[in-house]
């Protein structure tokens, strides 16, 4: 049976896209695995995946690797090839830099300048971003990372703590909780109060961004619905990691009718028992036509 990762619908060669950005001649690096675009990746950050991979360097991920398949490797990259003279990424949900990294770096070697933008809930992935630029080389003037909560508007909320970073990556923010709630979190230390940085926020210091990386667990469509207008102005190309069928044709609706055009998309995949259960999470590529004709 073929991987499913095989089944998405493009606009564009996805898989073409992928190996015109296979880097040549790479050599493994002592304690770091080394993806195909050349990015060094310490296994702590996923210590049950990569435990005893440091030294490799990795093949082209089609139908996947690890962490992206081809829908998502390719959306990215087709970004990075739209753009022109600078390359703008913010990553929603950053984790320890996956997207800054792997675009960043893709987009350097083509003669762009990266702004690297991230912003992550979990005090120990955000350290796991810094880390992972730096060790990539991407000076500290170029990387912006915020520790909070991606958000349409400003706020509070609350994000989960965990004992060891790398071990949990699908954790979500509390919104709009009691006093009450947050003063009994707090005391327990069960979870941080974070400020919630609003979208446009970010944006506006940097002009067009040319690719919004958004993985928020669940509250993809809600930020999408709420942040029209800056996504219209700023927002070359969305990639979304979808958490549910609901969430894709919620997607669908807002940004079909605001004029954007879906080039590439692969569905959750699910488990079917006594309730729809997401194994994979979906991916979704928009192209702003006003932006990018």
């Amino acid at each position: 049976m073929s991987s499913p990762f095989f089944y998405y619908n493009s606009t564009f060669d996805a898989q073409e896209t992928m190996r015109r950005h296979a880097a040549t001649g790479l050599q493994p690096t002592p304690g770091y695995l080394t993806n195909y675009l050349g990015v060094r990746i310490d296994p702590k950050f996923f210590p049950t995946l990569l435990a005893g991979r440091a030294g490799e360097v990795e093949a082209i991920p089609i139908p996947a690797n690890w962490h992206a398949d081809i829908a998502e490797w390719a959306a990215a990259l087709r970004a990075v090839e739209l753009a022109r003279e600078r390359f703008t990424i913010i990553e929603l949900g950053c984790g320890w830099g996956c997207w800054l990294n792997n675009t960043g770096v893709a987009a350097r070697r083509l003669g762009l300048t990266p702004t690297l933008i991230g912003v992550e809930g979990d005090e120990g992935h955000i350290g796991f971003a810094r880390e992972a630029c730096a060790v990539n080389g991407f000076p500290s003037e170029s990387v912006e990372l915020h520790h909070g909560i991606a958000a349409a508007t400003r706020g509070q909320a609350l994000f989960p703590r965990q004992d060891h970073a790398g071990v949990q990556w699908g954790l979500e923010p509390i919104f709009n909780a009691s006093d009450r709630d947050i003063a009994k979190a707090l005391k327990r230390g069960t979870h941080d109060q974070l400020p919630m940085i609003a979208l446009e926020d970010l944006a506006k210091p940097h002009g067009r961004i040319d690719l919004l990386h958004i993985d928020i667990q669940g509250g993809e469509a809600d930020l999408i619905e709420s942040c029209l207008p800056t996504l219209a102005e700023r927002v070359a190309y969305i990639l979304v990691g979808t958490h549910s069928r609901q969430i894709e044709g919620r997607i669908f609706q807002t940004l079909l009718a605001a004029g954007w055009l879906l080039e590439i998309e692969r569905p959750a995949i699910l488990h079917l028992g006594p309730a729809p259960l997401v194994v994979v999470d979906g991916v979704q590529g928009w192209r702003n036509p006003k932006l990018l004709p």
